[in-house]
């Protein structure tokens, strides 16, 4: 059920340390990972071939993973390289490898074939780690499949219903949205013109409470589950939408959507902005404003992925809006990738 040839994020660069096996699963696969000694990370499929127990609570030695029950050692590619037992080690004796790269403060995992894993088709999300950029971010059990996080991010008009303390005002339903779509890719615009600032861009731009701003929401969505977001406010009238923002700032909201099983996700998320990034204390504002936005969302979607499951085949299908457009098309996206592998399997 999902994209298989395509770069997850498995998990932040700190997750994964010398000296240690890291469990995580990653499209309902149990993956091990660790850093080789010179810091390059690996992974394999957690499991031994032997008696299937995890690897990962096993023992590093060298570059190689050792099984905690009867001592087979795998190296990078997930061939047996040792069996305490006896000499000579079967061809089958191997578990299958995943393709990995580091990049932008995340470990990136390859989940199809192999042969098809250019580091190139990695999504760019620079802003981790731009200089001229400053970024803080975390990761999120979410108790609910991707793509409602896919829908939830595309699908601003909720935040004047769960975020109305933080992100969201009384006037963003009022002003509508427009979808494009590129490819396999899909953008969808919202200005929200001289209307009061939320609570968050009282904060983050110092606007008064009672002080008109035009603020923007530019989402763009690429597969299986990159949602990066442009967002920001100025002052009524000074032009931002036609490309002025000195009146006002910018921030990108920057997420992925990782499945870990059907209805449960690895929500990877950060923020970063470009003003006043010498400030810790700023950095540490925008990402704790936000963060308890998103813990809302992590309610609200549990709750959704709860009644799904709850309803189970008698769920009647979703009725859909006019501010669904953009979630449809991703979701669209998603199942054509899904059918033209299955076509070529």
């Amino acid at each position: 059920m999902f994209p298989k040839n395509y770069w997850y994020v498995a998990a932040w660069d700190w997750e994964v340390r010398r000296q240690e096996l890291f469990r995580r699963t990653i499209c309902n696969v149990p993956i091990v990972f660790w850093r080789r000694e010179g810091g390059v990370p690996a992974a394999l499929e957690d499991r031994c071939c032997h008696r299937h127990v995890p690897l990962s609570g096993g023992k590093l030695r060298g570059d190689h993973v050792e099984c905690p029950y009867h001592g087979l050692t795998y190296d990078c590619t997930g061939a047996c390289v040792r069996v305490p037992s006896q000499k000579v080690i079967p061809d089958a004796a191997r578990v299958r490898s995943f393709p990995v790269v580091e990049r932008h403060h995340w470990i990136w995992v390859w989940m199809g074939d192999p042969a098809l894993a250019d580091p190139a088709l990695i999504e760019d999300y620079h802003w981790n780690d731009d200089p001229d950029w400053r970024f803080k971010g975390e990761r999120l059990a979410l108790p609910g499949n991707y793509l409602l996080l896919v829908d939830n991010l595309l699908d601003l008009t909720h935040l004047q219903f769960v975020h109305l303390t933080t992100l969201g005002t009384a006037a963003i339903t009022q002003f509508p949205i427009k979808v494009e779509r590129e490819g396999h890719k899909v953008r969808v615009t919202r200005w929200i013109m001289d209307s009061p600032a939320p609570p968050f861009f009282q904060k983050a731009g110092g606007f008064a409470p009672d002080e008109p701003i035009d603020r923007w929401q530019i989402i763009e969505f690429t597969p299986p589950g990159f949602v990066r977001l442009d967002v920001g406010g100025a002052r009524a009238g000074t032009g931002a939408r036609e490309g002025d923002r000195s009146q006002g700032f910018t921030m990108r909201n920057l997420n992925v959507a990782t499945p870990e099983t059907d209805s449960t996700t690895h929500y990877f998320w950060g923020q970063a902005h470009d003003f006043g990034i010498h400030d810790r204390s700023i950095t540490e504002m925008l990402f704790s404003q936000v963060h308890t936005a998103f813990l809302e969302d992590l309610t609200i979607i549990g709750a959704q992925q709860s009644n799904i499951d709850a309803f189970g085949a008698d769920l009647p299908a979703a009725v859909d809006f006019n501010q669904d457009s953009g979630g449809m098309q991703a979701r669209r996206i998603v199942d054509q990738i899904i059918e033209a592998e299955r076509a070529k399997a």
